[in-house]
């Protein structure tokens, strides 16, 4: 959970009236070549920067008061290591596959019946085999994958 590089993550959250909502999420910046560890993006996630706590702003765009919610973050890696010497260029495409794989696993977790509160943008090409043992660890804690 402390070690930098590409994360996956979902939190699954049970608002005040026992409703449960997920956010898909990963580690590994756009704009820069930092992968974080999945401990520092928990705190980002609920906290108070706009363009960090993604999961706060989710959850007031629906109403929901986070300081009344119970959350559970499920994390899966790292998938790949922190890319050496802070290279963007080397960044970029492992941030892609990481970024395709999320995409796809927010999708499974919709069409399984899950209410996912983000949609995932990603335009990069999915790895199916990379894919495929992030699912299986997924499914153990959300069985209607």
């Amino acid at each position: 959970m402390l070690q930098r590089g590409f994360w996956l993550y979902v939190w699954e959250i049970t608002t005040p009236h026992g409703r449960r909502v997920l956010y898909v999420g990963r580690t590994g910046d756009n704009s820069s070549p930092y992968a974080q560890s999945l401990f520092n993006r928990l705190g980002q996630n609920l906290g108070t920067l706009v363009n960090a706590s993604m999961v706060r702003n989710n959850l007031k765009k629906r109403g929901i008061d986070p300081a009344q919610c119970q959350f559970r973050m499920v994390g899966h890696g790292p998938i790949f290591d922190e890319v050496p010497n802070k290279d963007f260029e080397a960044h970029k495409p492992i941030r892609d596959k990481v970024g395709a794989i999320e995409k796809q696993l927010a999708e499974d977790l919709k069409a399984a019946g899950y209410d996912v509160m983000n949609e995932v943008r990603w335009n990069a090409p999915l790895d199916q085999a990379l894919y495929e043992p992030v699912r299986a660890a997924f499914a153990v804690e959300f069985p209607g994958l």
